[in-house]
């Protein structure tokens, strides 16, 4: 029982050493660093408020495209709502 008990804690010891160094190289190396931050897509205030816009402006126009197509009926609730949270805006 002690032979046992003393590799089931070597090999515990080992795998929480191996442990260690992946978090080590990990936290240390800058190329993994960058797939957890997002890249950053604006390169002003002006970018990201036109982007913003622009996707604010697709949104809507996809809504009165299904409307165009099928009349008001065919947008759910919450796409009602949302329309008309982005017409206000």
């Amino acid at each position: 029982m002690g032979l046992f008990s003393y590799l089931n804690k070597m090999i515990l010891i080992t795998i929480l050493a191996v442990a260690v160094i992946l978090v080590y190289f990990f936290s240390r190396n800058p190329s993994v660093k960058n797939i957890f931050k997002p890249e950053e897509k604006y390169y002003t205030i002006d970018d990201e408020f036109n982007a913003k816009r622009k996707e604010r402006q697709d949104e809507i126009d996809r809504l009165l495209s299904k409307i165009g197509d099928n009349g008001l009926d065919d947008l759910t609730e919450k796409e009602r709502r949302r329309l008309d949270e982005l017409s206000k805006k």
